[in-house]
């Protein structure tokens, strides 16, 4: 088994947080972004959609999705149980964990995508204004998260869970992106202190 990884970016980011909840370990071969190697005919083979993390089973087989490979080994080591304990829970962390994805990850991405200048070669083209576009409709998020954490300690409910790997390295990733958390925020902020602050975090 090997895990391809891209370093600080948030995908990759994600898996490695999530396994260090579980407590497991998985030989890692890195991927340079910068020098375009996941652009490589040789990672092509691996990941035709050439995006990083994707692993690499023993019998060949290639995962290549954050969330995907997440599920992987929650189902080989249930404990603790971080997409929820039963049907209800399960249901629930899955609902905020593409809310989070699809409302915060994928808005902030897309102002990184298109406005910063070191994603030239890879954004082709890249859209200005859609970067632009993308800034409000991560913040709106940011409203509505900040209202729900008012009356509950984590994203999703009341335990830690991947709904919260996902919204941290996208409130980490706001910093490159120049993207500054509001002052208004106080409930994300004091999430963001206390995720943070989980020996994980430092995956």
């Amino acid at each position: 088994m090997k895990l391809y990884d891209g370093g600080r970016a948030p995908n990759p980011r994600r898996v490695r947080i999530f396994l260090a909840e579980k407590g497991i370990s998985v030989p890692i071969e890195p991927i340079d972004l910068g020098a375009l190697q996941h652009k490589s005919d040789a990672y092509r083979a691996i990941n035709p959609v050439q995006r990083v993390p994707a692993l690499e089973l023993d019998d060949g087989t290639v995962i290549g999705e954050s969330i995907a490979i997440c599920r992987y080994f929650e189902a080989l080591q249930p404990e603790p149980p971080l997409f929820g304990r039963d049907p209800k829970e399960r249901a629930v962390v899955e609902m905020w964990e593409r809310r989070v994805e699809f409302h915060f990850l994928a808005p902030v991405s897309n102002v990184f995508r298109h406005l910063h200048p070191a994603m030239s070669q890879m954004e082709v083209p890249q859209v200005a204004d859609y970067g632009e576009a993308s800034k409000p409709k991560a913040f709106a998020f940011l409203e509505i998260l900040d209202r729900e954490l008012a009356g509950r300690p984590f994203v999703a409910g009341d335990r830690f869970s991947v709904a919260d790997i996902t919204a941290l390295v996208t409130v980490d990733f706001m910093k490159p992106v120049k993207l500054a958390m509001p002052d208004n925020l106080a409930h994300v902020r004091r999430w963001h202190s206390e995720v943070s602050a989980r020996p994980s975090a430092k995956a």
